[in-house]
């Protein structure tokens, strides 16, 4: 009978690993130096994790906002405009802001190399956007309104997440943030101001 899996120890080693996709990315992730970095063993990351995609994918679902404590709560527009910035302040400065880097690389990886991080792309990108869809849904907004509505927050989000840390220029993309926001969650059918 197999010993049981021990949650602390694999949680510790899973806050390391996001820590070194952090600062050394995600490209060239090899198991064996991984480990060496984090003070363990190839053996040891299979045996908690399974395999390389698995230890990518929980490290890629520990390390990205909560989109669901932001969105499942909202009810009318206003909620809407907050969790939309809530979830900005999240990407910038609030506790993900290091994480995001991890996701950039992968959604960039995904279009050079779609055989290997495609589907873990697609899928942490659907994760962000679901709960925005369903939110939109609740205001009034069709679902292919409501699927163009999420898409328009999470990747223009992401996108100016990324000239911001290319760039470092907060006001910029702020106020483009703030725009692009008022924009996003729009009453269906009002125009944007």
């Amino acid at each position: 009978m197999p010993r049981p899996v021990n949650a602390e120890k694999r949680s510790e080693l899973l806050k390391q690993v996001v820590h070194h996709l952090q600062r050394d990315g995600v490209a060239q992730m090899s198991l064996s130096p991984l480990a060496e970095s984090i003070g363990t063993t190839k053996r040891m990351l299979l045996y908690y994790f399974g395999s390389r995609e698995n230890l990518l994918a929980q490290a890629l679902a520990t390390s990205r906002p909560d989109v669901h404590a932001m969105f499942d709560d909202v009810t009318d527009s206003a909620g809407l405009h907050a969790a939309a910035h809530a979830l900005w302040e999240a990407m910038t400065v609030g506790e993900q802001s290091g994480p995001i880097r991890m996701l950039l690389q992968l959604l960039s990886l995904a279009a050079t190399d779609p055989d290997r991080y495609g589907e873990i792309a697609a899928e942490t990108v659907d994760v962000m956007v679901g709960p925005i869809v369903a939110a939109y849904v609740r205001l009034g907004h069709s679902p292919q309104q409501a699927r163009a509505g999420a898409t328009l927050l999470v990747s223009g989000l992401r996108g100016l997440c990324q000239d911001r840390l290319v760039t470092h220029d907060i006001a910029r993309t702020d106020e483009a943030a703030r725009r692009l926001i008022s924009s996003a969650v729009a009453e269906p059918g009002a125009r944007p101001t």
